[in-house]
């Protein structure tokens, strides 16, 4: 590693978005006297009576639950996306635009137990959730555009529910990180013929220096340009445009790689790890030369359990910003695998 990279602030570029971000190693010496956030009971029961995601319990909506025995999906109660909803009129004003957007949102529930997370479930019922996510976009890309699969585990990142659960929005339009994603990776395909995170794979796994984990199918890094502390990038060793393409062996991978970093995630600062995750794939109606399939992992604590990192002032003003190094990083949760 170059020794500037290390101990001297720089920008690092993203070629998934082209954006940038600022790196300020000097700045993990400073004393930290912020907020520190309380940590959340993490005792709870294997069924909760008032829990409107339990099996067999009624929901916000007067609906009742089926007592599901793995995975269960349902249409979200309070939506955020419809469909076959008229779209606005048109305003008066040419700065003033908007266009219609239909969709549909579903809530995945990962497990009848209340009180597991995806890192604690066994390998058949973490399997299970892999192949929903992958029926769940290979069902809504025949209507939208842009099937969007996504988790926020942890009160810090504002889960209204602790039974293990994630999210699927479906829209007609491509919103905007796939967008930038999109023109990124066709830009890259287009000047050398490769898809940009397949290089960006290998490469990553020929220098080691940001690799968390590593499967015969997957590998989750760090990424060089990562904004968030313990970020991870977990992206297919194989050119592979979404989720439904995965074969049978690369799904059983998957489900291998996810427990191995969800569960180092915990074993950091000993807690049931907060993040916000979600899956990018290939637009379903077609189009996005050089998509490669990938997920990203965005956890906001940055020095213990109950230190978080915020985006504020510089972040929201100018551009993001982080002081630990993606390969200090990359280097901490490495050291947690090799105590197993």
């Amino acid at each position: 590693m170059i020794p500037t990279l290390v101990e001297n602030p720089h920008r690092r570029h993203n070629p998934l978005t082209g954006e940038w971000v600022q790196v300020s190693p000097q700045r993990t010496r400073r004393p930290w006297q912020g907020q520190v956030d309380n940590l959340p009971s993490e005792t709870s029961p294997s069924y909760d009576p008032s829990c409107y995601l339990c099996p067999g319990n009624a929901r916000a909506s007067g609906r009742t639950n089926p007592a599901y025995d793995s995975t269960y999906v349902f249409d979200n109660d309070f939506a955020a996306l419809l469909a076959d909803e008229p779209g606005p009129g048109a305003l008066d004003h040419k700065l003033l635009r908007s266009a219609p957007v239909q969709g549909q949102c579903r809530v995945l529930c990962f497990s009848p137990r209340h009180d597991l997370s995806l890192a604690r479930m066994d390998v058949d019922a973490t399997r299970h959730v892999v192949d929903l996510w992958a029926q769940q976009v290979e069902e809504l890309g025949q209507r939208y555009q842009w099937v969007q699969i996504f988790e926020n585990k942890g009160e810090l990142m504002g889960c209204s529910n602790p039974h293990p659960h994630g999210q699927v929005w479906a829209l007609d339009e491509l919103p905007n990180e796939p967008r930038k994603e999109a023109v990124c990776q066709a830009a890259y395909f287009s000047d050398r013929g490769r898809s940009l995170l397949l290089d960006y794979a290998h490469l990553e796994i020929e220098r080691e220096e940001r690799v968390v984990a590593l499967t015969d199918g997957w590998v989750a890094v760090v990424p060089f340009w990562a904004v968030w502390p313990y970020e991870v990038l977990l992206m297919p060793r194989r050119q592979v445009a979404h989720l439904p393409n995965l074969a049978d062996d690369e799904r059983a991978d998957l489900t291998l790689i996810l427990r191995r970093l969800l569960r180092l995630y915990d074993r950091l600062f000993d807690t049931s790890f907060p993040y916000s995750m979600g899956w990018h794939g290939q637009p379903c109606q077609g189009g996005g030369d050089g998509w490669q399939l990938h997920a990203h992992f965005y956890p906001p604590l940055l020095r213990s359990a109950t230190v978080r990192k915020f985006m504020v002032g510089y972040e929201m003003l100018c551009e993001a910003q982080r002081d630990l190094t993606a390969e200090a990083a990359a280097a901490h949760l490495r050291s947690i695998a090799e105590q197993e």
